[in-house]
This record gives C-alpha cells, structure tokens and sequence, in this order.
C-alpha cells in the first residue's frame, strides 16, 4: 500500500477512535439530576446509579453523630416531600437548617447516602457586593 491510500485510512481510524473515546468518557460522567419523586420508582436496575438533587435542608431535621465529627443526617424537602439524607465528610460552611443544598450520591434501601455536599450561597452577599460596589464608584 503506498502512502497516498494509508493517510486516509490513518485520518479516517484516528477520527473514528476520537469519538469513541469522547462518547465512552462522557458518558460515565453523566450524572443525572432527580427528584424525590422519581427516586421512589428507581428499580433494581438503578441501585448503584449515582443521582443528583437539589432541596433544602429541613428545619430540625440535623442530626450529627456525637462520636464522629463527620457524620451527620438530615431530611431533604423539595415542596412537600422529604427523603432521608447520609453524610460523612467535611460539611460546607452555609450548611444549617433551611439552606438550599445540592446532594450527588447513592439511594440505598430509602435512605440518601451522599457523597458530595454542596450549599448555595445565600443571596444577601449577591447584595451586599452590588452596594459595596456602588460605593466604591
């Protein structure tokens, strides 16, 4: 096979394993957002799926383990619904009672086992740096 027939097969191979690699990567990066609602039906087939929800941490709901600093419980609320929330790590600063949170992890057996744990800012800084800027101009 002389060159000018082995670039294109070469070019056409390259691009072809170019998007497999980028189809097989996102993929398993995929991390689907869901609601209490919908993890009620998850099936057996979803068990070791990792989900994403968004919520508020219910008022008194908090409970942290007196023998391990990082391990806490607490409910999540989307409207009128809660679902039981695990967490050992760190905890964010905002985290309280009422904040608006963001959860990534397993449900196992009806219980939320997260392993990431994100707050969002609250919105009275958003105001206090508009007036501050103001201020300064």
């Amino acid at each position: 096979m002389n060159a000018k027939k082995k670039f294109p097969i070469v070019i056409i191979a390259i691009a072809f394993l170019t998007v497999l690699w980028v189809a097989t990567g996102f993929e398993g990066n995929e991390l689907p957002y869901a609601t209490i609602e919908e993890l009620k039906h998850v099936g057996f087939s979803e068990a070791d799926k990792r989900f994403r929800l968004g919520g508020n941490v219910q008022e008194g709901s908090i409970v942290r383990d007196p023998q391990d600093q990082l391990a806490l419980t607490f409910n999540l609320k989307q409207d009128d619904l809660t679902l039981p929330v695990s967490y050992h790590r760190i905890v964010p600063d905002m985290f309280k009672d009422g904040a608006e949170v963001i959860v990534e992890g397993y449900l196992v057996e009806g219980l939320f086992h997260a392993d990431n744990l994100m707050t969002k800012c609250a919105s009275r800084y958003e105001g206090d740096l508009r007036q501050a800027s103001e201020s300064y101009n």
